[in-house]
């Protein structure tokens, strides 16, 4: 996502999925596109180091890329918690899937 009214929409009125380590926040693409988009709030107050924060991104952005449909029509914000320090990049990795499969399914029970 690129400026700050896309995020405030999904903020606004969103799907969540959350652990220890991440929320996810959802919301269905308003416009006739049904392309997903990643948006990441990484918050310097639970990353302090900046290499921490873009190991998170990088991490999230590739997650995404590879496990997420492209034409699920969803708008994901991918927000870290203070406990993604303690984790492997594996768990990390398997925790993002299991939340954008869940907004997925959570998103398509709501169309039915």
């Amino acid at each position: 996502m690129l400026n700050a009214g896309d995020y405030r929409r999904v903020f606004d009125c969103a799907l969540k999925s959350s652990d220890a380590c991440f929320t996810v926040l959802a919301r269905a693409r308003a416009s006739e596109t049904g392309i997903s988009r990643l948006g990441l709030a990484i918050a310097k107050q639970q990353l302090r180091r900046a290499l921490d924060r873009n190991r998170i991104k990088r991490l999230a952005r590739e997650c995404f890329r590879s496990r997420v449909p492209h034409d699920s029509g969803l708008d994901f914000i991918v927000m870290a918690r203070s406990a993604v320090n303690r984790r492997t990049n594996r768990q990390l990795t398997d925790s993002l899937v299991h939340h954008f499969q869940r907004l997925i399914a959570k998103q398509q029970q709501s169309q039915a």
